[in-house]
């Protein structure tokens, strides 16, 4: 008999629409949507019965909302595998993935399935919680992500034992596996441990057993003795600019960002009054079109001002996008934002988003 195997997709991939639809609630359709049409016509024994369909931004502002209720949509629901995706580098999307796959395999105990690309954040939030391919970053390579998912979906519902995540193609999941090996002297740790450290005095590749996660910590701050006397500066990743966008910021996967100069202006006037909007492609740019100071609250911080919170609004502003950019980029980006910041004697950032 067939194996059965439930999909879930966003609003964009199951056929809803773009950003103007990422409020979209959870529902549960029979049969495949969107990618999961793909999925359906390469699995060798399974069919997917049921595609899951869920707006970003619902499942993004609802969390535990949207999965109590795709929870209620599953019992039930006969399912061998679960598959999410592929979410490439939409953040968003990404999580979205992650959380449901979690869910799933917590309340169901069934195997689940996604992908995304290594800049994604849901990779470091979910790898551990589920099987998590490593992807492209854009949906144009939807092909080759669908095709390597695919692959170890029909594995794992045929119940055959996985390679490693490089054989794969999948992270690491940070769990460690004991695999017994038949003995032999080239077997032994001792024997590999030897050779590698043969390899590493010659100054030739070799390949470690334990990987050690490099991670980027940043140290807080101290804290600002008298809020009253200090300089604060406002910086932005949800793509505020002037309406000609004069730095050509992109709206996603930036590598430009642009400083904007907010002497005297107690708020930002908006796009209709050729002032400023948002360039950003991750959400319905509508409001902050309308009125740029819900993500760059210049309002606010000029009445913190006068009523002397703090001692003075920096007269610039920095802004980029969020959506898509890389942890290298954005560290470029920083490295580059923070000279003026130190020349002008700022002594905190407000960083704000979406």
């Amino acid at each position: 008999m067939a194996k059965k195997v439930i999909y879930y997709v966003n609003q964009f991939f199951g056929g809803i629409g773009g950003e103007d639809t990422a409020d979209f609630e959870p529902e549960i359709r029979e049969g495949q949507v969107g990618p999961a049409m793909a999925a359906n016509a390469a699995l060798e024994d399974a069919e997917v019965t049921h595609t899951i369909i869920c707006g970003d931004n619902f499942m993004g502002s609802n969390t535990q909302e949207a999965l109590d209720r795709i929870e209620k949509m599953l019992e039930g629901k006969e399912m061998d595998l679960f598959i999410a995706g592929p979410a490439f580098q939409a953040g968003r999307y990404g999580v979205a993935c992650g959380n449901v796959c979690k869910m799933v395999g917590e309340k169901f105990g069934v195997p689940t399935l996604t992908s995304m690309n290594v800049e994604n954040p849901g990779v470091d939030m979910f790898k551990g919680y589920t099987r998590m391919m490593s992807g492209h970053n854009a949906a144009a390579q939807m092909r080759k992500d669908m095709a390597a998912m695919m692959a170890v979906a029909n594995k794992m519902l045929r119940g055959e034992e996985l390679g490693t995540p490089e054989e794969e193609g999948m992270f690491h999941s940070g769990r460690r596996i004991e695999k017994f090996l038949e003995y032999t002297r080239e077997n032994t740790a001792a024997y590999r441990g030897v050779q590698m450290l043969i390899k590493k005095i010659k100054g030739e590749p070799y390949q470690t057993e334990l990987e050690i996660p490099e991670r980027d910590v940043v140290p807080i701050a101290e804290p600002i003795a008298d809020l009253s006397k200090a300089n604060i500066a406002m910086v932005t990743t949800g793509g505020i600019v002037p309406v000609d966008n004069p730095d050509r910021i992109q709206s996603a996967s930036a590598t430009r960002w642009g400083r904007y100069n907010v002497a005297g202006l107690d708020k930002l006037p908006n796009r209709e009054a050729n002032g400023y909007k948002t360039i950003h492609a991750g959400f319905d740019p509508a409001a902050a079109d309308a009125c740029p100071d819900v993500i760059m609250p210049i309002d606010a911080m000029r009445a913190y001002e006068k009523e002397g919170k703090i001692g003075k609004l920096h007269d610039y502003f920095y802004s980029t996008v969020g959506t898509g950019t890389t942890e290298s980029e954005a560290a470029r980006m920083a490295e580059e934002i923070i000279p003026y910041l130190q020349e002008d004697g700022v002594d905190a950032i407000i960083l704000t988003s979406t």
